[in-house]
């Protein structure tokens, strides 16, 4: 992974395209209202103060205490462990407690991120999609748009919420607080108080670092588009703050991006968009609900391309050839701060014809077939034989501590402490009498490692 050097800034040029005014008969430019090049120290979500950029003191102990080893599984590629890492690394100082960094840590959020990341991926390409038809039919040379063409605006919407039905299920396994999750639940068993005001900061900050993690596993584009729409999801759109920012829809295409079940009421009993989803789920869209827990028995093929997206790790991605922002990119390609570097992708040679990880080839929707919509409420659904298993490795105690003493091992280092390069740990080495770990512990790691990586034989875990 490439190192950063923030100090080092390039001149600041002003980022957006150049269009014809036909009016002013002159040439006007239109700069890019995005985060993606802009250059403070902070980025404002939900109020907080996010770390954008790290000094070289910063990125140095972040990279010594912080970072994912690279001897771990899939050290060498981007997984969603790196962005979470990344996160609570530049998340304010008032997030840091036990309780949200072991949370942060769940197997239940793990979930509803990466089904997080798999909804905006869409989402954004939909977005895209709605821009370049708004300037297609309007102006001087409007186009008129076919049958054909609301129908395939039909599917659109409906494959948005089926990933939105996703996101609602992973979502709901966090609010019932069963399982794993009681000890997060805002209703105490005893007493059956509600701690309101808890609740509430711990739910901000949760909505914020979401925010965090998705942006910057979208290579940090269209931030505010994803805070609009990560608010909208969670909130509904009574509670959604109005900023010059954000993008205005129009009555169509806020149909059409939002969705047929998003019903505006009195704030008072207004729902969440996610749990309208849930409450008005067809027939051929139940099986979404099981995807990731059993194996999906049927002949919609929509719903097993959505499984195939989602139980595949996102290490390999490449294998299915699907794009999900930056997970499963090797990290050669990147920063500390998980941003690209074009002088190394240049030496990857990619081009159109060969590019795995969706780089240089530029995303796109695929057009649905006439009919799609009649095929999948003709498809027939049989009973499943197979559950699915997902191996979780949870934090550890001494992980989670580590990371609620974050501001005191960056203030250690500050004040003094001294931090590890490659000088210092080759002279440590060379002064240094031990002997190194005996034979038995070099086995017994090994072992320890393979565990977590290879298949369990659950007949000879039985028959011993």
């Amino acid at each position: 992974m490439k190192r950063i050097h923030v100090d080092n800034y390039a001149p600041k040029y002003y980022s957006g395209k150049w269009s014809w005014d036909s009016k002013k008969d002159a040439l006007h430019f239109e700069p890019h209202n995005d985060l993606e090049n802009a250059r403070e120290r902070y980025v404002l979500t939900n109020g907080f103060k996010f770390l954008r950029t790290l000094d070289q003191e910063e990125e140095l102990i972040f990279r010594q205490d912080y970072m994912r080893a690279t001897s771990t599984f899939d050290g060498d590629t981007v997984i969603l462990d790196d962005i979470r890492d990344l996160v609570l690394y530049s998340m304010p100082s008032e997030f840091i407690s036990y309780k949200f960094i072991k949370f942060m840590h769940t197997q239940q959020v793990y979930n509803l991120v990466h089904s997080l990341i798999i909804y905006f991926e869409y989402f954004l390409r939909m977005v895209e999609f709605v821009m370049i038809r708004r300037d297609e039919i309007s102006g001087k040379m409007a186009q008129i748009q076919s049958a054909q063409t609301n129908e395939m605006k039909q599917n659109y919407s409906t494959y948005l919420s089926q990933y939105r039905s996703l996101v609602a299920r992973n979502y709901c396994e966090i609010i019932k607080g069963e399982g794993s999750m009681g000890e997060f639940y805002h209703m105490k068993e005893v007493s059956n108080i509600s701690a309101t005001i808890a609740d509430k900061a711990f739910h901000e900050q949760f909505l914020a670092s979401a925010i965090q993690m998705v942006w910057i596993c979208m290579h940090r584009r269209a931030y505010f588009i994803i805070e609009m729409e990560m608010n909208r999801l969670f909130r509904s759109e009574h509670f959604v703050f109005i900023r010059p920012e954000y993008t205005n829809y129009t009555a169509a295409e806020r149909s059409l991006l939002y969705g047929k079940n998003k019903k505006n009421l009195n704030y008072r009993a207004q729902l969440s968009p996610l749990i309208q989803e849930l409450e008005l789920v067809t027939e051929e869209n139940l099986p979404i609900l099981w995807i990731g827990r059993r194996m999906y028995r049927g002949t919609n093929q929509r719903i097993a391309e959505m499984e195939l997206e989602y139980i595949v790790p996102g290490s390999q991605l490449r294998l299915i050839d699907v794009a999900h922002g930056i997970l499963g990119h090797p990290k050669e390609l990147y920063n500390t701060i998980l941003q690209l570097d074009w002088p190394a992708v240049r030496w990857w040679n990619f081009s159109e014809k060969y590019d795995p990880y969706h780089i240089i080839r530029r995303p796109y929707l695929e057009i649905p077939k006439i009919g799609a919509a009649n095929v999948r409420k003709m498809s027939e659904y049989l009973e499943h034989f197979y559950e699915i298993k997902n191996e979780f490795e949870t934090a550890s105690h001494h992980l989670i501590i580590k990371w609620v003493k974050r501001d005191l091992t960056i203030q250690f280092y500050r004040s003094g402490g001294l931090l590890t390069n490659v000088v210092s740990r080759c002279e440590k080495e060379l002064a240094s009498t031990s002997d190194g770990p005996t034979v038995d512990q070099i086995i017994a790691r090994y072992f320890r490692i393979m565990a977590k990586i290879r298949k369990k034989d659950s007949l000879t875990e039985e028959t011993l």
